[in-house]
């Protein structure tokens, strides 16, 4: 992971999701100084989404879309889109519970608590396209429950500006669901770690990397 994230960029996607990233930090500071607090760490509660892709190593087409996927999400907070767009908040829970899905799956690959990006084995037996299909949803589900339990403690806690209803909850939770079916499909069809030379990588490695 340290390797991935100090690696410098060298294609046009990779430098524009930096620069995506570079984005969000910057917007941090600018919230800081010329917004509510409040807006500032919500601006600053999307910088692990944006960091995690470039950690990881995933393929900077689905880099770029984590990064501005998560920046809308975030920015569409702090400008109450949510609530003068009508439809706003359930295209961006659908979008953003996919992305996070997705991460989500990588990251429990790589660290062996469950195979759920489809690769080679060890054995040289490619892993089953249904495992992500099937998997991917119920961890969207999960994703979905814990933000809707951060975004009620906020409301209960900080702020009673946060818009929190049962009909609402219950509608994010559909379509964050939905995402991760559309993540399980995606995951079981398309590679979404970055290619990387045989040569540069060891040979655990070269076995199991997503």
């Amino acid at each position: 992971m340290k390797d991935d994230f100090l690696r410098p960029p060298t294609t046009l996607g990779e430098w524009l999701a930096d620069a995506l990233r570079l984005v969000g930090v910057l917007g941090v500071l600018a919230a800081a100084i010329w917004l509510k607090p409040t807006d500032a760490g919500i601006a600053a509660l999307a910088l692990p989404a944006l960091m995690l892709p470039r950690m990881l190593g995933l393929a900077a087409w689905f880099d770029v879309t984590a990064c501005a996927t998560v920046l809308v999400a975030a920015w569409s907070n702090v400008f109450d889109l949510y609530r003068t767009v009508t439809g706003w908040d359930l295209v961006l829970h659908f979008l953003c519970t996919g992305v996070l899905a997705v991460i989500a799956a990588v990251i429990l690959t790589r660290t062996s608590v469950v195979r759920l990006v489809t690769a080679v084995d060890g054995s040289g037996h490619t892993l089953s396209r249904r495992t992500p299909i099937v998997l991917l949803p119920l961890l969207a589900l999960a994703i979905s429950a814990v933000w809707e339990m951060i975004e009620w403690l906020g409301w209960r806690y900080i702020s009673d500006d946060i818009f929190v209803t049962y009909q609402d909850t219950i509608g994010d939770m559909v379509l964050g669901g939905l995402g991760g079916v559309a993540a399980g499909i995606l995951l079981a069809l398309v590679p979404v770690g970055r290619r990387t030379r045989p040569h540069m990588l060891s040979p655990d490695a070269r076995k199991v990397r997503p």
